[in-house]
């Protein structure tokens, strides 16, 4: 007998405004960061305004990937658009890697030949930043724990409200001190905080591309409970995925020599979406006692 389970398929929140007033903040910030970064020679402020570019340019790609997500299945696309989620989470954090590093390499150039930079610019720029990074992230706290995509904008704008207090106190200790060599060694600083986010973004996202068992579901668990259901004596071709970063789909061959009713498969199906958050399932049962080949 092979069945599937018939869940309803609820939307993920809509965030779209959120997405859209982020990238208004942002584009807006970046310019004025640009502007003052050349005026005042500041790396570290140039260094905070690339960062921010590769954060608009993550903000439309996640907006973009949850308007798609939104959009139904077709007769090709059977999943509909709800892996671009998954692309646009690895996309922005590969961005971002690239961008630190070239930041990375103008900073250890201009370490034998540090530049001067006015400490009172460098404050007031970045304090403004504090207040546009951090009330971005405000507007996606809600959705950060159930959808990657919302979290890497959530995390993003986060760091950067981080970022930019960590540049205010580089600023005020250049107005203190006069020391030129502080602008260079906080925007190594901003890099190391950026690429160690990216990272564990990137390392997320990836793993979802590939198909990888979500990073909140021990797949363990999950064959343990369907192992301990009655009749059931192996499981085979256990499989967990994300279908998007929202949505997480399972397949499984269980072995039932003597059968089940008609309703076992939906009420196996009504576990899995209530303990593992797993809203589509697939379960194949079969009574025959053989191995699958592709049995994991």
């Amino acid at each position: 007998m092979h069945d599937h389970s018939n869940c309803e398929h609820h939307q993920p929140a809509n965030y779209s405004t959120a997405f859209a007033i982020g990238v208004a903040l942002n584009a807006t910030f970046v310019i004025v960061e640009i502007m003052y970064g050349i005026m005042a020679r500041s790396l570290s402020l140039l260094a905070d305004a690339g960062h921010n570019v590769g954060d608009v340019l993550g903000l439309l790609m996640g907006w973009g990937a949850a308007y798609l997500t939104t959009r139904p299945p077709t007769e090709r696309r059977t999943y509909g658009y709800r892996r671009s989620s998954i692309l646009a989470a690895l996309a922005n954090s590969s961005l971002l890697l690239v961008a630190v590093g070239a930041i990375a390499w103008e900073a250890v150039q201009r370490l034998s030949k540090p530049v001067g930079v006015p400490g009172s610019v460098v404050m007031s720029v970045a304090a403004f930043g504090i207040l546009i990074n951090g009330g971005t992230a405000l507007m996606f706290v809600r959705g950060r724990k159930n959808d990657l995509n919302i979290e890497g904008a959530y995390m993003h704008m986060l760091t950067d409200a981080i970022v930019a207090f960590g540049v205010v106190l580089a600023g005020l200790a250049i107005k203190l001190t006069g020391a030129a060599w502080i602008d260079t060694a906080s925007s190594l600083v901003i890099v190391a905080l950026i690429a160690i986010g990216s990272w564990s973004l990137l390392r997320r996202s990836f793993d979802l591309a590939i198909d990888a068992v979500p990073s909140g579901i021990d797949p363990s668990q999950v064959r343990s409970y369907l192992v301990s259901q009655v009749g059931v004596t192996a499981v085979s071709d256990l499989h967990i995925w994300g279908m998007s970063t929202t949505e997480i789909a399972l397949t499984a061959h269980l072995v039932m020599p003597r059968g089940c009713d008609e309703d076992f498969v939906a009420e196996i199906a009504h576990e899995l979406s209530d303990r593992f958050g797993i809203a589509h399932s697939t379960i194949q049962v079969d009574r025959s006692t053989k191995s699958c080949v592709l049995t994991v």
